[in-house]
């Protein structure tokens, strides 16, 4: 396998070259000015106690959401974090537990877009932290539906696509500066293959070209660096703002778990939930400060369910106790079709969001039992 160096590469088109945005029209609804959607899954079970019942805990979250609407009566059915996520982008109350590896059954949000509004792969993004599980959310097995009309899917540890891992094989691996850098590489091909052998999301050869480059300079960036408690978390909020100022894709899904750390220790819960809102600050300012996504971007941010009531014995906190807190989460909404510096008192459900990102882009969500929250508009 030859091998090429990285700044040689990344000589041949800078990231500063790669900012380009989809073309105009698609995902337009008509009803709507909503032109992008950001779908954070605020997961690893996070009560709203620790979230917007505490403001200093998450400044940039309040932030949002004194600029949007906050629902704060959100209903979760399942209670194990792969299945309850896995419910806000199908719009089901999924039955899989905790510790399964299998697609779900049913369409995710990003298979009804791609499929209605005709979208191709680099239009469709989920940034997932959470190891095997986190493929799973890309595409389900509905025979109607599936890898076809998938999400790309990019993580912190590396870029899961299929296109990627083959020009990895054709024009060799990049000639590594550290032994750092030597593992990392590693680990990237194996991700991609292992992501090819579940089942490709095709790209046009120009985007796997730009991601490529994106990937190269991660290698030798600070995301490459991050440790600590929710540092999972914090690579996949980053290379998620990364991917929305440079590609400016009309679908960005992110979902992370760290706050899982929940278990064994309070305190660390807590360093997560106020690391992930830092870097929701920095998304948000990605967002807020770009004139054309300022007036044309939906941001959605929930939990997949709270935890219990009550400490265990290790200081930490579960999600098994069937308390209010466990199944009542909170989400913020910011855009320009939402009500802003409003509170949405009503009940509604975790599986309502799907639905209501697709009526943003004037599509549905036929096998969803979740309902359009049409409060939330203005």
């Amino acid at each position: 396998m030859s091998q090429w160096s990285r700044r040689a590469f990344l000589r041949m088109g800078g990231l500063t070259a790669l900012s380009w945005a989809c073309p105009s029209g698609l995902l337009a609804s008509s009803r709507y000015k909503t032109r992008r959607v950001v779908l954070v899954a605020f997961a690893g079970g996070v009560r709203s106690r620790e979230t917007i019942e505490t403001p200093r805990n998450v400044p940039n979250l309040m932030r949002i959401a004194e600029q949007g609407i906050v629902c704060p009566e959100m209903q979760a059915e399942n209670v194990g974090h792969y299945g309850a996520t896995l419910s806000i982008l199908t719009g089901r109350t999924e039955v899989l537990g905790i510790r399964q590896n299998e697609r779900g059954d049913h369409p995710t949000l990003f298979e009804y877009l791609r499929k209605q509004e005709e979208l191709e792969a680099r239009q469709v993004w989920l940034s997932s932290s959470g190891g095997v599980q986190g493929l799973n959310f890309a595409y389900g097995n509905h025979p109607d539906y599936g890898p076809r009309y998938g999400a790309n899917l990019i993580s912190g540890e590396g870029i899961f696509n299929a296109e990627l891992g083959r020009m990895i094989e054709r024009f060799g691996k990049p000639k590594p500066e550290s032994k750092a850098d030597a593992a990392a590489l590693d680990q990237l091909a194996g991700s991609l293959r292992s992501f090819e052998a579940g089942g490709a999301v095709a790209n046009d050869r120009v985007t796997a070209q730009r991601l490529e480059r994106y990937i190269l300079d991660e290698l030798s960036g600070e995301t490459a660096r991050l440790t600590g408690p929710g540092a999972e978390d914090a690579k996949t909020l980053q290379v998620a703002t990364k991917m929305l100022a440079l590609f400016r894709p009309p679908v960005l899904g992110i979902r992370l778990i760290n706050a899982d750390v929940a278990h064994g220790s309070y305190n660390n819960y807590v360093e997560v939930i106020r690391r992930n809102d830092a870097e929701l600050g920095k998304l948000f300012d990605v967002i807020a400060s770009d004139p054309e996504m300022r007036e044309t971007t939906t941001l959605m941010i929930l939990p997949e369910f709270g935890r219990n009531r009550d400490l265990n014995q290790r200081n930490g906190l579960d999600h098994g106790d069937g308390s209010e807190e466990l199944h009542r989460v909170s989400l913020v909404a910011w855009g320009p079709d939402f009500r802003r510096g409003a509170t949405l008192r009503e009940m509604h459900r975790t599986i309502d969001v799907c639905p209501t990102v697709c009526e943003l882009f004037g599509a549905k969500a036929p096998l969803a039992k979740g309902r359009v929250m049409r409060r939330l508009f203005v």
